[in-house]
């Protein structure tokens, strides 16, 4: 029986990294062989075979955030011996690390464009600590795009970084009677069934590209277009409801605010095409949900998602967020029933090729790949 420690801050709670922690180490879980233990500060699970082990964190003053979970995670993990060390998290050492995001420098200096502070410091450097000296044998990119800037931050063997995306389970949508679905939010939010929805959900409007989103919504207003807009999530939604009213697209906004799972899934499958032209996103978890709901996508090529979108057969790639003309043309395009339903069907079959099943299988690979090294050293 190998003995297996996850390291993640909060397993199982909201976030596209938390989540994924849980979905793969629980199928990985069901495996024969594996005994896993989760260290977290905080979790959620109804697994029954999972041990969890809680790990301190010290947030204030906020720069001993990070350095003090990987102290307290070291200080665990070296007082029991584990066949493999997988880290969702920066960490002083681990066999494996998930790349969720891209290297905290860039991510500080190039997406948000700000200073470094001293918490910004305290993060780089525990990286750099896993990065250079943690004797980490695989690193797991979400995407190629993570991928490509991790190795431009990093001088280290490409060979190491292998890109795995995130998954989907599809049995959350197809199990769902999607015309009753369709029918009853259309009558929750006073839809008429002529009116296609398009879907935008996301944690931080700016950031996910609604501006733009709603520059070429008004494109396509001003052209007699009919359509709807849902926008889930947190975000300014002061701001964006006076925009909305500026562009004279108001009456086709609805705001829903942060939605639970269940309601989400719902959304996905009672619209027509999914939207979201991030700034920066090292995959998008949410993009690959919309397509197993069956929804063509849009979305920037700042998104990590891009790689399982193929221009114009199961959505469409945006390069330029500022040309609003493009991108009202793109959506216009999904705004035609025959063109929509199509690049529905080719969505679905990408998120049937990227199931959590499949994904942990992958992974599942790579531990035998480690632990096997890591027997043959023993020998050496």
């Amino acid at each position: 029986m190998q003995k297996i420690a996850v390291v993640i801050p909060k397993y199982g709670l909201v976030g596209g990294a938390e989540q994924f922690a849980s979905e793969l180490t629980e199928r990985l879980s069901d495996q024969p062989g594996y005994n896993f233990h989760v260290f977290a500060n905080q979790w959620q699970s109804a697994h029954a075979g999972i041990n969890f082990h809680h790990v301190s964190i010290v947030s204030f003053p906020k720069f001993l955030t990070t350095i003090s979970f990987a102290y307290f995670t070291r200080r665990q993990l070296s007082a029991d011996r584990f066949s493999l060390v997988h880290s969702h998290e920066r960490i002083f050492a681990a066999d494996i690390y998930t790349l969720h995001g891209v290297p905290h420098r860039f991510w500080i200096h190039c997406v948000r464009k700000k200073k470094m502070s001293l918490y910004d410091l305290a993060t780089s450097w525990v990286e750099k600590k896993l990065v250079t000296q943690g004797n980490c044998q695989k690193f797991i990119a979400v995407s190629n795009l993570t991928r490509d800037i991790f190795l431009q931050e990093y001088n280290i063997d490409p060979r190491r970084v292998t890109v795995i995306h995130p998954g989907v389970d599809l049995n959350d949508y197809a199990t769902a009677d999607k015309k009753l679905i369709r029918a009853d939010i259309r009558k929750e939010y006073g839809f008429s069934s002529e009116e296609p929805i398009i879907l935008f959900a996301s944690m931080n409007f700016e950031i996910k590209g609604l501006d733009a989103i709603m520059l070429s919504l008004a494109r396509l207003k001003a052209r007699g277009k009919n359509f709807k807009l849902i926008i889930a999530g947190k975000g300014n939604v002061s701001k964006y409801t006076q925009m909305a009213c500026g562009a004279n697209i108001a009456d086709d906004v609805v705001f829903t605010g942060l939605l639970s799972r269940e309601k989400l899934i719902r959304l996905y499958l009672a619209s027509d095409m999914y939207i979201m032209l991030s700034k920066f996103d090292t995959f998008g978890m949410v993009v690959l949900e919309a397509m197993a709901a069956g929804l063509p996508v849009i979305i920037s090529s700042n998104v990590g998602a891009k790689d399982i979108v193929q221009e114009g057969e199961n959505g469409f790639i945006i390069s330029d967020t500022s040309d609003a003309d493009y991108i009202a043309s793109k959506i216009g395009l999904l705004l035609n029933e025959n063109i929509r339903n199509s690049m529905a069907r080719r969505a679905f079959d990408t998120a049937a090729q990227n199931t959590w099943s499949q994904v942990a299988a992958k992974y599942s690979e790579i531990y035998s790949r480690v632990l096997a090294t890591r027997e043959n050293n023993l020998y050496l």
